[in-house]
């Protein structure tokens, strides 16, 4: 089976992977919101439904609505395939992040874009050069310095946060698995035409669960998140296909890492404005430094040179 290659435009990867970096960064604050008011399955549906409905009026005002007669097989095979694993990863995501906290579904998410990077140099041949294995490793060990407290307090915590752990792990893993189905989509549909059918098919799958009447009962302030969510899920889920198309899946999945960065970012921001919605979060010395680390490696990585392919 032929695997897809990038285009090699590697600025417009790293602007689309850093834009997706911002979304997923603010979006767990988005979800703890709208959680306070809506149940995972109908606020999981309504993020699809959305994302399906602006997409096909979009490309439909540009006459490039995918055809379904282009899905043969094998396409077929692993858009279900992609479909499956992203509505699995929606779900436990969110449901983690109802019985944990937002810093802690952003520790344990960030699973998967490693076992994305790992899996994109197992299946896709992608090389790291020595100094993007050396950035990989800081990576590693600036994610252990930083999130030290997290995890202590993980390793206490009562069952119900255990739980809600072991779901996001799993969803990390359910993530990785449809990030590399949708990167060999690659080779044979567009970004724009595989989110469609991913969106459309995940809103099936989700619509005996919802309850749409609720969306009906929310004041403006959940209201609000929730269309947040919805948007971030179009808008993120995009970019990160687009940069797919034109960066290294290993490069891709190093500049997401750094999402976590972002969320803490903005929960310190979300706190200082809205102290009674958001609470704050004290960082100790340590956990800047680990700051610090993952940053910079997560750039080596992603800027560092290719190894050329044997």
């Amino acid at each position: 089976m032929q695997l897809h290659q990038n285009t090699g435009n590697w600025r417009l990867g790293l602007a689309l992977s850093l834009l997706t970096v911002l979304l997923w960064g603010v979006l767990p604050i988005a979800l703890s919101i709208a959680l306070q008011a809506v149940d995972v399955y109908t606020l999981t549906w309504f993020r699809f439904l959305l994302s399906f409905v602006l997409l096909a009026i979009y490309l439909a005002s540009r006459h490039q609505l995918p055809k379904i007669a282009t899905l043969r097989s094998p396409t077929f095979k692993l858009l279900a395939t992609s479909t499956l694993f992203l509505a699995i990863n929606y779900l436990l995501f969110v449901q983690g992040l109802a019985q944990t906290s937002a810093n802690n579904a952003e520790v344990l998410i960030q699973i998967a874009p490693v076992v994305f990077g790992l899996g994109a140099i197992a299946f896709f041949k992608e090389k790291y050069t020595l100094q993007q294995w050396l950035g990989f490793a800081v990576l590693t060990l600036g994610f252990s310095v930083f999130f030290h407290e997290q995890l202590n307090n993980l390793l206490t915590a009562p069952k119900k946060y255990l739980i809600g752990s072991g779901l996001l792990v799993i969803a990390a893993v359910a993530w990785a698995i449809y990030a590399l189905a949708q990167k060999q989509l690659l080779q044979k549909l567009s970004s724009f035409s595989i989110m469609l059918f991913i969106y459309g098919g995940c809103s099936v799958l989700f619509t005996p669960l919802a309850k749409p009447q609720i969306i009906f009962t929310l004041n403006p302030w959940h209201l609000a998140a929730l269309i947040f969510c919805g948007l971030n899920t179009l808008i993120a889920y995009g970019a990160f296909a687009e940069a797919l198309e034109h960066w290294e899946a290993s490069k891709v999945s190093a500049v997401l890492a750094l999402a976590p960065i972002v969320t803490l970012i903005s929960v310190d921001i979300g706190s200082s404005v809205m102290p009674q919605v958001i609470k704050p979060e004290n960082l100790t010395f340590l956990a800047i430094i680990g700051a610090i680390m993952v940053v910079s490696g997560s750039m080596a990585i992603a800027l560092g040179k290719s190894s050329p392919k044997r």
